[in-house]
């Protein structure tokens, strides 16, 4: 918001230096604001080629993945920046599952009965046998 207004009053012959130092905000900080904003603009080129890997890759590559395919493709870039213009396109990986569950438990199979029945302590040896299967 302060570097707005020192690009307001630089246009109305206030110089740099002095609208700075009057806002309390440091010169290096605005026209380092300036060279921001002009540097999204640059920057569309590479941010469509990241959706499209993105996409060609079913949404599933990370940041890593993305760094290496965009430099195979001549693109240098960084793996901080690749993250960064994945936050800012929102674009996020979908992870598949790697476990499946099988149970079915609706089955007409024949289930057995509780033959032990909570009665943990047998009259004798060898009269009980358990197993788990988990």
């Amino acid at each position: 918001m302060n570097y707005r207004l020192v690009q307001q009053l630089q246009q109305k012959a206030i110089s740099v230096q002095h609208s700075c130092r009057v806002l309390a905000v440091s010169r290096s900080g605005y026209y380092a604001a300036q060279q921001r904003s002009q540097r999204s603009k640059t920057l569309c080129v590479t941010t469509v080629r990241l959706r499209s890997v993105f996409e060609a890759s079913g949404r599933s590559y990370g940041s890593r993945r993305l760094c290496h395919a965009l430099n195979g493709q001549g693109i240098r870039i960084g793996r901080y920046r690749v993250r960064s213009l994945m936050r800012a396109g929102q674009l996020k990986p979908v992870w598949k599952r790697k476990f499946i569950h099988t149970t079915d438990s609706k089955h007409a199979l024949p289930v057995f009965d509780n033959v032990l029945n909570r009665q943990f302590t047998p009259a004798a040896a060898n009269q009980a046998w358990v197993a788990d299967i988990t």
